[in-house]
């Protein structure tokens, strides 16, 4: 068993309910990624069993949703990465939290399951071994024209799973669909109760909106249909925010994001909340004089992203590197001229890799002088590891131990002697004492 893939494993799984009579198809995501040609990764199944039928029949099996009928069955070996959530048909009752049904009952028709999933293209049913697809709801020929379309009443849809509202969005921008004209609407009118799901939902849907592809065009959608508002007012701001014509001939704040967005490939998920984070400060920042201005959008920017992604749960290591990349988005302007030890200190800075794409992708989508960039480029590929972040040739221990005392003054002893030695300056400890005794007087004791 050991290799098998979630494809092979999802056959067999449904090859042995078969033998012991029951019905078992491939449904949902999977299914819509193989009739669009892409690579499906997970692999569901529906059936007929209850879920005590197919736990008897895989001992290694686990419920994952047991109010639900769902079933996860690892593969036969436990080192093995694949595993499929098999499902017993059924149909929702009641939806009173905005998320999930308060009861559930179990079915034998296929249909009945269809009929509660969330929209056509992923309420397509197939045969995992005949490849013959079941179509109870007009998937099929949805797929085909690229229309993301609620199944039944989009209103009923959405009113009984909000999040399905962010998920039309997602779907729409990741495959370049349309959403059909009534479940737009129903998201335009019902977009406001989104704010009853919880944060980490969100979270993971904008999350997947930014780094599945068509981000640029998710936000758009967002837009459109009064979702941004709702869950990213700070971003919603930008809109209609001016920049300078000579440096962003692009257009406003929210022009400029938007095309961030769109450059931005298969990013990292700190890369895309960066992009979009960037400029967030700038409506709060907008200077109007002789000329426009943003003073200390940067710095300003970084508090309000870790206030914002904190709202959305994310981790503390994804909120940190988001706000040290907002953070020192600017100071690539101020590279060719800084000291080098200043310079060191940047280019070594945690993921400076992703900082220097973020900066290729504002300059690139504003007046695209790439100078800049192609300074700390060079300058963070020429210099080795080694001369970043050479080990200190002075440490407290060694000040305490010449005779100093600790105090404030410490950090300053030690900052110079890094500065000088990054300069190349000094070279050995001794070097390092002299400089400070120099810099900053004897130690008291031998004064």
């Amino acid at each position: 068993m050991s290799g098998t893939t979630s494809s092979q494993w999802a056959r067999e799984i449904a090859a042995t309910l078969k033998r012991h009579g029951h019905l078992a198809l491939l449904v949902g995501g999977c299914v819509r990624d193989i009739l669009l040609g892409r690579v499906a990764s997970d692999f569901d199944i529906a059936t007929d069993a209850t879920p005590n039928r197919v736990l008897s029949l895989f001992p290694r099996a686990q419920f994952i949703g047991a109010k639900f009928g769902v079933v996860l069955v690892p593969g036969e070996n436990p080192s093995d990465p694949a595993a499929v959530e098999v499902a017993t048909f059924r149909s929702d009752h009641a939806y009173r939290d905005g998320r999930r049904p308060e009861s559930v009952a179990y079915e034998t028709d296929p249909r009945q399951d269809v009929l509660r999933r969330d929209f056509t293209i992923n309420a397509l049913l197939m045969d995992p071994e005949s490849g013959e697809v079941i179509d109870y709801v007009g998937g099929r020929a949805d797929l085909d024209h690229g229309i993301v379309r609620a199944i039944g009443d989009p209103f009923e849809r959405f009113r009984e799973d909000h999040l399905r509202m962010l998920r039309a969005v997602r779907f729409a921008a990741r495959f370049g669909f349309e959403i059909d004209p009534a479940t737009f609407d129903a998201i335009r009118d019902l977009h406001a109760d989104i704010k009853r799901i919880a944060a980490e939902r969100i979270r993971d849907e904008i999350a997947r909106i930014l780094t599945e592809g068509g981000a640029r065009r998710g936000f758009e959608l967002l837009d459109a249909t009064g979702l941004l508002s709702d869950i990213l007012p700070e971003v919603a701001a930008m809109k209609g925010i001016p920049q300078p014509p000579d440096k962003h001939p692009e257009g406003d704040v929210w022009t400029h994001t938007l095309m961030l967005l769109e450059d931005l490939g298969s990013p990292s998920i700190t890369l895309a909340l960066a992009a979009l984070f960037h400029d967030v400060a700038k409506p709060r920042t907008l200077t109007i004089g002789n000329r426009i201005r943003f003073p200390g959008h940067a710095e300003l920017g970084a508090k309000m992203a870790v206030e914002i992604l904190t709202r959305l749960r994310f981790s503390n290591e994804e909120i940190a590197r988001v706000e040290l990349l907002v953070a020192n988005h600017m100071r690539f302007l101020e590279a060719p001229k800084m000291r080098e030890s200043a310079l060191k200190r940047f280019l070594r800075l945690p993921g400076f890799p992703e900082l220097l794409e973020l900066h290729h992708l504002d300059r690139s989508n504003g007046n695209g002088d790439l100078s800049t960039w192609k300074f700390a480029k060079s300058r963070f590929e020429y210099l080795p590891a080694a001369e970043l972040s050479p080990p200190r040739l002075l440490t407290g221990s060694d000040l305490i131990a010449a005779g100093y005392r600790p105090g404030p003054e410490f950090s300053k002893m030690l900052d110079a002697a890094e500065d000088a030695q990054l300069e190349s300056r000094i070279h050995t400890r001794d070097e390092a004492l002299a400089l400070i005794r120099s810099e900053f007087g004897m130690p008291p004791q031998t004064c």
